[in-house]
């Protein structure tokens, strides 16, 4: 039986458009995986990490999948290796040509190693949160038991300042 997946894309460094598009375009072709909805691209400011870096470009796409969440991490992990990204090499929140999130899987939570469903930041980030109701607004966070609307209403107040659609 297929899964439901919603993954969420960032990237401040390089072509950031082409990044997206390129991440999303390698994600359908993961074994058993279709990629059906991808809401629109907000840029923001960036949260955390060292000053001076670009702003990002933030996505959520939806997809289907026959993939258990490690193997869809596994994916994501080997999509932002192929794209440039050395996670053992970066410094925590800084730039990135391409960063893959699992958000929510199903309704699946877990703790594994390097593998948190669903993602523990979700309904702090405006960046995931805004794109994420554009998708599924009344679908239910799995462990706070709110929709993403209601968690996008609550954590609107800590909105990043210069966040905008594009």
């Amino acid at each position: 039986m297929p899964h439901y997946a919603y993954i969420g894309l960032g990237s401040n460094l390089g072509r950031r458009e082409v990044n997206i598009g390129q991440a999303i375009g390698r994600m359908g072709l993961l074994s058993q995986t279709l990629v059906d909805r991808q809401s629109s691209v907000m840029e923001t400011r960036p949260v955390g990490g060292p000053p001076g870096q670009g702003d990002y470009l933030n996505a959520v796409v939806g997809l289907s999948t026959g993939l258990n969440p490690v193997e869809l991490l596994q994916g994501l992990l080997a999509i932002e290796g192929a794209m440039g990204r050395n996670r053992g090499c970066e410094v925590r929140h800084g730039p990135r040509v391409i960063d893959l999130d699992i958000l929510l899987f199903d309704q699946v939570v877990c703790e594994l190693p390097g593998l948190r469903l669903p993602h523990p930041r979700l309904a702090e980030r405006m960046f995931v949160l805004v794109p994420l109701a554009e998708l599924v607004p009344d679908l239910q966070h799995p462990v706070l038991k709110l929709s993403i609307r209601q968690l996008l209403e609550q954590a609107g107040s800590a909105a990043p300042p210069g966040a905008s659609l594009i």
